[in-house]
């Protein structure tokens, strides 16, 4: 008589007996029998298995050297996928010896430094202007070839995101941006300074492709790990607007990009210690759950991926053209800004940290309802907004800005959250990369389309209400967004092929 594979009892080390969510743990690791031979899932970076032997009784052996244990779909999702939701944060990062904590701990900063790097030139550009005997406008446009080869940047790190260890290829954003940073701050012309933002750009392009897939890929809830790694980066944002108008303002322009650039490389340094090779750590770039049956069918992904682009295509105008203008805005219409660089800067600092928390309560209704709905409401408050913002001056435009930015730094996690939701994870850093390409290169319009504005008198009255009609066209991509899909649920996952509500 035939037996199946004897089932171990979990060890003292296996996160899966512990805890409330053991027993259904246990029963979602149940064990695969593959031809010639049983295996048991890979679970937290620890793997068994079992073979068969001729009287048909599995005895537990150790899987041979790298080897990696294929798991089966269960319900519409991978059997890692199911027990990922009892991980511990301590368990290891995926291609890391380091713990997950701590690998979320160095992308949260690297979201952090991405949007602070970015962000420091609009607001020096006020101080480059006059010290340099040149208008706003034409020092503006030196930032151009920053955000062109931010966004040619993405997809060969997007590539590279799925081919090499992703923590290393975020040492090497810190590393870049910082020696960019301190290239910028020893610029005595446009030309040099147009080359190290160009060199700035290339190496901030490494992030979103890279971390936002990593943060998909070891956070144990995909949007409250995005919603947080999202208010850094909106952190990020408020640092470099209120710290570049300080730094600006009372020790000089160049004192704004040395400080943040001489930090970059010290962070970057201790990332590439920390990410070393010790004994017994998970080979790096190894993504045992690749080859996992997606949880959508193709036509889904496909509808999805459509829909992301086409939100990434407008939304990245509408974001950069708001967070580049802003500290402009403030100088035009707060009453007793005038030449003030660091009230102009705290201003839009303010506005961008008390922004950045819109993430949170975000995060947590994707993972309820689903992106459709949200957006949706996000975008149709944006392009009111607009609107209302075109011809508001003095207190009102600044709290009608704060709640502006407030609606588009919510909207951020949304895209994420639908590539992680939808997408296989082995398509996932190449999918976020042609996103930000998409996002980054219209977005790169943003400065010169700015700058023609200012030069030919139009001005925020005519740019608000283009960036309004562009919050239009995304909500009604957004409709034809599929339903949302309950974890584990094969019904769900089938119906989301159709859209609408």
């Amino acid at each position: 008589m035939r037996h199946g594979p004897r089932q171990l009892p979990p060890g003292p080390n296996d996160e899966c007996a512990r805890g409330p969510v053991a027993s259904s743990c246990r029963k979602a690791c149940k064990t695969v029998r593959l031809p010639g031979e049983t295996r048991w899932p890979w679970v937290h970076g620890r793997a068994s298995a079992t073979r068969a032997i001729p009287g048909g009784i599995g005895l537990p052996v150790r899987p041979r050297s790298g080897e990696i244990a294929q798991t089966s779909a269960l319900d519409g999702e991978s059997l890692q996928d199911l027990c990922k939701s009892s991980t511990m944060q301590g368990s290891k990062s995926p291609g890391s010896s380091m713990s997950r904590s701590e690998a979320l701990r160095f992308l949260n900063l690297a979201h952090f430094f991405d949007h602070f790097f970015l962000l420091i030139f609009p607001t020096a550009a006020l101080a480059i202007a006059p010290s340099w005997n040149m208008g706003y406008a034409d020092v503006l446009v030196l930032g151009t070839p920053m955000y062109v080869m931010f966004a040619l940047g993405t997809l060969p790190a997007g590539w590279l995101g799925d081919t090499v260890d992703r923590m290393m290829l975020i040492a090497v954003f810190f590393l870049g941006c910082g020696g960019s940073s301190l290239w910028i701050a020893m610029s005595d012309g446009p030309m040099t300074m147009a080359f190290g933002l160009a060199s700035l750009g290339l190496f901030a392009a490494i992030y979103h492709p890279v971390g936002l897939a990593h943060v998909t890929h070891i956070g144990l809830r995909t949007g409250r790990a995005l919603a947080v790694n999202g208010v850094f980066g909106n952190m990020g944002l408020a640092g470099a607007a209120a710290v570049t108008g300080l730094l600006a303002g009372f020790l000089g322009w160049k004192w704004a990009f040395v400080l943040p650039g001489a930090l970059s490389i010290l962070i970057g340094l201790l990332l590439m210690k920390r990410n070393g090779t010790t004994p017994g750590a998970v080979p790096p770039a190894v993504h045992e759950d690749s080859g996992a049956a997606p949880k959508c069918d193709r036509g889904t992904q496909v509808t999805v991926f459509g829909i992301v682009c086409a939100i990434a295509l407008f939304g990245g105008l509408i974001f950069n053209a708001v967070t580049i203008s802003l500290p402009k805005f403030f100088d035009e219409r707060l009453a007793g800004a005038g030449d003030d660089l660091a009230w102009i800067g705290v201003s839009a600092g303010l506005v961008f940290a008390v922004a950045a928390f819109a993430q949170l309560p975000v995060g947590e209704l994707l993972d309820r309802i689903g992106a459709r709905s949200v957006l949706i409401v996000l975008l149709a408050s944006q392009a009111t907004l607009f609107v209302l913002l075109a011809h508001a001056s003095g207190w009102a435009a600044l709290a009608l800005a704060l709640l502006l930015v407030t609606f588009i730094f919510a909207e951020i996690p949304v895209t994420s959250w639908l590539l992680g939701r939808y997408l296989d994870r082995g398509f996932r850093s190449r999918a976020f990369s042609v996103e930000y390409v998409l996002s980054l290169g219209i977005g790169s319009i943003a400065v010169p389309l700015i700058a023609l504005l200012h030069k030919r008198g139009f001005g925020f009255e005519a740019q608000f209400p283009g960036l309004a009609l562009t919050a239009l066209i995304i909500l009604l991509a957004a409709a034809f967004l599929p339903r949302h899909i309950r974890a584990g649920s094969r019904r769900a996952a089938e119906a989301a092929a159709s859209p609408g509500n």
